[in-house]
Order: structure tokens, then sequence, then C-alpha cells
């Protein structure tokens, strides 16, 4: 009689449980990669991941953050931006390539790693830094809204719940649909401020200064707290759980060669969409601090200010419509991938799903609950004042998400051939530790925890 063998245990390191099943399901391997093309054409088909990821590098709680650092310190924070940007390329290749190797989304490899109590904690860190970024945008859009079409701000954030119809139709039309707009509306972002900087007449040697590092950064709590928000703003953690889902939309080959080309061309299609990322958060600090540092305005952070004033200080009345427009596209740019970011880490974390529709106005709800008692309480201030905190959130979620992806793609025993190579791995824990000692420092500061430094 036939006996079936045991089920050895998992080898050390190796995942404690099977996946539980694919990530983002109805869009899985739905993209085919043509076989035996050339170059250029595997690249388009792979291209579109990275312009979704890099949405959530120019969300509208860049603009609060680079507003503020621009006005009040011209162009220093240039160095963080660059260092944040060279952070994201190299946490987003991890991502990537965790869910190329493994078919996990890094929401689903936490669940299949650590007990569940962990993985539930992780979870609501999450959560929280998913409605701290849909309070962003929230705020973003209705402010678009209002300087556009002079909406009321607490109308304007009730409105943003309709973005969910949008969201759905798209859902029926294919992910490439998603990829298309969203690729568009960031087009339009970088023509909008192409034009603005040649409207501003930065000092280019000045500029270029900006991108070099120093320690004044972190001797100035106010300039570090700017810093932070930056940091929180630019690397964020719900933009590490959605691309290492939405690469595997790709069909490729489930084979050794098939994934490391898979990981090549993903890993293109990031770097890029993220150095047009750098070139919009460092052009609207650059007009920011062009247009109100250097004429003595250090006290501009709000994004209303910065719509009144830019026409007039320039002596170009484009340069405010622009400017709106271009923070409208980027709003709905945010909220698309919002709810891709919203789905994937509940389904990934609790292996449960829900209709998309209605997990987007669970996390709208927490979103525009707090920003409409804001704007209607507190007005333009009170808004301004909750973009840049909404930011600071998300940088101290950064260690929870940033850790154990670092921990996963370094581990031969879950990414066998493809796990980090050491001068990868000293890299990705020295992200970690900057991102963890930032934040903090913060924390000290804020609290009087270093002797009233932050008072």
């Amino acid at each position: 009689m036939d006996e079936t063998p045991p089920i050895s245990p998992p080898a050390k390191g190796a995942w404690r449980q099977a996946s539980g099943g694919r990530s983002l399901a109805e869009s899985h391997g739905t993209i085919a990669v043509p076989a035996g093309a050339g170059f250029w054409r595997k690249l388009l088909a792979f291209s579109g991941p990275g312009y979704l990821v890099a949405v959530g590098y120019m969300d509208p709680g860049n603009w609060a953050t680079d507003l503020a650092g621009g006005s009040q310190f011209g162009y220093t924070l240039l160095s963080v931006i660059l260092l944040s940007n060279l952070m994201a390329i190299l946490l987003q290749s991890l991502c990537l390539k965790l869910g190329i190797v493994t078919g996990r989304d890094l929401a689903q490899a936490c669940r299949d790693h650590y007990s569940k109590p962990v993985a539930v904690g992780l979870w609501l860190l999450c959560e929280v830094a998913i409605c701290a970024c849909d309070l962003a945008e929230v705020i973003g859009t209705a402010i678009a809204l209002n300087l556009l079409f002079h909406i009321p701000l607490v109308w304007g954030v009730c409105l943003t719940a309709l973005d969910v119809l949008m969201v759905l139709w798209l859902s029926h039309h294919g992910f490439r649909w998603l990829e298309a707009l969203v690729i568009s509306l960031v087009l339009l972002i970088g023509v909008c401020f192409g034009l603005e900087i040649i409207f501003s007449h930065p000092v280019m040697r000045e500029v270029v200064g900006g991108f070099l590092p120093t320690t004044e950064i972190l001797r100035n709590p106010a300039m570090l707290y700017i810093a932070i928000g930056i940091l929180g703003a630019t690397v964020m953690p719900h933009n590490l759980y959605l691309h290492s889902s939405i690469v595997q939309t790709r069909k490729y080959a489930q084979t050794a060669g098939g994934k490391r080309e898979a990981i090549k061309f993903a890993t293109i299609d990031s770097t890029v969409a993220l150095m047009f990322a750098l070139f919009i958060n460092a052009a609207i600090l650059v007009v920011a601090a062009a247009t109100f540092h250097r004429q003595g305005r250090h006290d501009v952070a709000e994004i209303q200010e910065a719509y009144q004033l830019l026409s007039p200080m320039l002596g170009v009345g484009l340069a405010s419509i622009l400017f709106a427009v271009a923070l409208l596209a980027s709003g709905q740019n945010s909220t698309l991938t919002g709810t891709l970011a919203g789905q994937i880490v509940m389904e990934g974390f609790l292996n449960i799903r829900l209709r998309p529709w209605l997990r987007r106005m669970i996390t709208r709800a927490l979103a525009i609950v707090p920003a409409a008692i804001v704007a209607g309480v507190y007005g333009e201030s009170g808004t301004a004042k909750l973009l840049i905190l909404s930011q600071v959130i998300l940088s101290l979620q950064l260690p929870f998400a940033v850790i154990p992806l670092v921990r996963f793609t370094g581990d031969r025993a879950k990414m066998g051939e493809f796990a980090n190579p050491v001068w990868v791995k000293l890299l990705a824990w020295l992200t970690a530790a900057i991102i963890v000692l930032l934040n903090l420092k913060l924390l000290l500061d804020f609290t009087g925890l270093a002797g009233g430094a932050g008072r």
C-alpha cells in the first residue's frame, strides 16, 4: 500500500506558509510580453508600473513640503529631494524584484513570514500611512478645485469621493487604460512645471549647489522637520506594497531567465519614471525658491498662497493657472494609485477581498472626515498644516515597510539566486538606517526629549 510521504518542514528562513493567492488577481498576468521581440518592444511592454509608482512621489503632499522648503530655505533642501529619490530608486527596485521572483507582493510576504499578530500590527500601521496619504490627496484635489472653479474647500473635499467612479470605469477597461491615463497626467504635470521654471528664472549655479548636502539640515530643527516631510512625501510606504504587486500584471516566463529579464526591464521602467518624479519635485522647490525666497517671502507654505502670488510676482498671468492645473492632475493621479495600494495591502495582509469601490469608500471616508472638519473650522491655514503633518506621519511609518523589504530580498532561502548581493545589502540596510535615525532625531526634537531643541 502506497503511503503519502511526510511533508518536510520549510527550510530555515523560507516562507512559513504558502502564498494565499495571486496579488491583484483581476489584473495578474494580463499584459503579454512578446516573445522574441527586441529590446525596445520588450521595454514598452514592461513600461507602466513605474509611472504608477512615481505618481506617489509627486502627489499634493510633496507640494506642501517642497513649497515650504523652497520658500523658507531656498535651494538647500534640493539635496534631500535627491537623496530621497536615490533611496526610492533602490527600494522600488527591491520591491519589483520581490514581486517578480516570489510571486508575492510585500504585504503577502509579510503575512507569509511573520506571525499573525505581527502581520496584523504591520497592516494597521500601513493603513495609518495610507489614510495619511489619502488625506493629502483629498486636500490637494479640494484646493485645486477651489482655485480653478471657486468651489468651497468643504464641498471640494466631499467631491473627491466621486473619483471612485473613475476607478471603477478604468478597472473594467483593463490595466493598460489605467496606466495610459496616469502617464498622460504625469506628462501634463511635467509640462506645467517646465513652463513654471522658465517663468521663474532660477539661478542655475545656486540650483546646482542646492543638490550638495549640508549638515545644517540636521542642526536646524525647523529645516529637519521639512526635510523629514520631504522624505515622507518622496519615499512612501504604500508605494512599496503597490510596486511589488503591479509588476506582476506582466506575463513573463516563470523561469530563472524570464524572471531575470523581467527584473531588468521593470528596473529600467521604474528608474526612468522616478527620475521624472525627481524633476517634478525639484521643480516645485526651485520655483518656490526662485519666486518667494529670493524676494524675501519666506513664509509661503500654503498652496493657495503660492497660487495667488505666482502670477503677480512672476509677471506671467498663466503661471497660477498652470500651477492649479498641475495640482488637480497630481491629486487625481494619486487617488487612482491609492485605490490599488489600499486593495493590495488589505488583501495581502489579511487574505480577504473587498470590492474595490467598497475598499476605496472606506479609505476615502477616513480621509474626508478629518479633512472636512479642518477645512470647515480652520480654513486654508489648517489644510496646509494638515498636508505637511500627513507627510511626516508617512515618514514615521516607513521603517515598518522598509525593514521587512530589505530583509526578505536579502534572504537566499526566500529569493534563491536572486537574493541581494553584498553591496546591495549594504546600501539597502544603510538606507533603512538613515530613515530610522532621521525619524528618531525628529521624534527627539519635537517631543522635547532632546532638551527642548524642537521648541
